[in-house]
């Protein structure tokens, strides 16, 4: 699979592979209009751009099978319980093959801002909330581009809107299924300010 992760086109065996399906079935997808690819001029041969196929397997809630090990994204577990940030950080890079780090407060996830530069910042409320505005407000306030996101069993209205006025990109409630995590991660929208 890690020659894949600089591939920009894909051919059906490949597309295959990561999906765990036949070629054939890959092509009946191509030829219905599910997955949007095309066949080379003069040719039986089907190719689907990576970012098509991205979308397909997000639209399908298929895994990835490791299709995103290219990408350069980081992302920050931050949980006042080390074994479920843990399990978090290594499930999230495992599923979506970014790189993925932990840390149990505020302060630590503010240092490994600064040194592991992530992307996305997954915080728990056990960390506290007030903390958790004061890091998305120090993230804004220093133009990082991490983004941040807040995890608990339940918000208040007034925290929900504290939160996002600090800059939280994103609220998951628990339980939360490990699809709705990678659906966050999947966003490509900018920082907002």
């Amino acid at each position: 699979m890690s020659n894949l992760s600089s591939k920009t086109v894909l051919t059906t065996g490949e597309v295959a592979t990561i999906c765990k399906v036949a070629a054939r079935t890959v092509s009946k997808w191509i030829d219905s209009g599910r997955l949007d690819g095309y066949r080379i001029p003069g040719s039986r041969d089907r190719r689907v751009t990576r970012e098509a196929l991205q979308t397909f397997i997000r639209t399908n809630g298929l895994p990835d099978g490791g299709l995103s090990r290219g990408t350069s994204q980081r992302v920050l577990v931050v949980d006042a319980d080390t074994s479920t940030a843990a399990t978090l950080a290594e499930t999230l890079s495992q599923e979506t093959g970014r790189e993925a780090r932990t840390a149990r407060t505020a302060f630590e996830a503010g240092v490994a801002c600064e040194r592991f530069a992530p992307d996305w910042m997954f915080v728990d409320v056990s960390v506290g909330m007030a903390e958790i505005a004061g890091l998305a407000a120090w993230i804004r306030a220093e133009g990082l581009r991490t983004r941040v996101v807040a995890m608990g069993h339940s918000f208040l209205a007034q925290e929900e809107a504290g939160l996002r006025n600090a800059g939280i990109r994103s609220i998951l409630r628990k339980p939360f299924t490990l699809r709705a995590a990678i659906e966050v991660l999947d966003q490509r929208l900018a920082v907002a300010s």
